[in-house]
């Protein structure tokens, strides 16, 4: 496994897992209509986006054979309070459990200087939270899912998410 820096050219392959990613594990917390439609088409224009501005953060990607099997990316100094953020953090399903995770944890740790750092995750997802404890995280708040891209219509219901914490 390498791990590298993203770059624009980047873009359709993270939106491509990531939206993959959603679609395994944001069931029930985010719409059907949204994760069944174009949400390959949304996360791609996303993340052209992000990485097309400097300074919109740091994604540092994981690939094995020349394919992308995983990606975190990573906003220093986001908040006064909590520090850096973690914004995602995906890994193939087959390579889940095979230290590709942990690996882009610690990418990122580096990346920020080791500087206290913070994520939100689903409630509902309690294998990315038994993943973050293993990592030494720690919950220490809950509050109301924000919809992707601001649209009411593609949450269902009221999901809820956790902020996890390391020191």
């Amino acid at each position: 496994m390498d791990l590298r820096p993203a770059g624009p050219a980047d873009a359709a392959l993270i939106a491509e897992l990531h939206a993959a990613s959603w679609r395994r594990h944001y069931r029930g917390a985010f719409a059907d209509s949204y994760l069944d439609g174009d949400v390959v088409a949304e996360r791609r224009a996303v993340w052209s986006a992000r990485l097309a501005a400097p300074g919109a953060g740091r994604t540092l990607l994981a690939e094995a054979g020349g394919e992308l099997i995983g990606f975190i990316h990573i906003e220093a100094d986001h908040d006064e309070r909590w520090g850096s953020f973690i914004d995602n953090l995906h890994v193939r399903p087959d390579r889940q459990r095979s230290g590709v995770g942990r690996a882009l944890m610690a990418g990122a740790a580096e990346a920020v200087e080791h500087r206290a750092r913070y994520l939100w995750v689903l409630e509902q997802n309690v294998a990315a939270q038994g993943f973050y404890r293993a990592l030494g995280g720690r919950c220490v708040e809950k509050a109301v899912v924000s919809p992707p891209g601001g649209v009411a219509g593609r949450l269902h219901g009221t999901p809820h998410k956790l902020r996890f914490v390391w020191p």
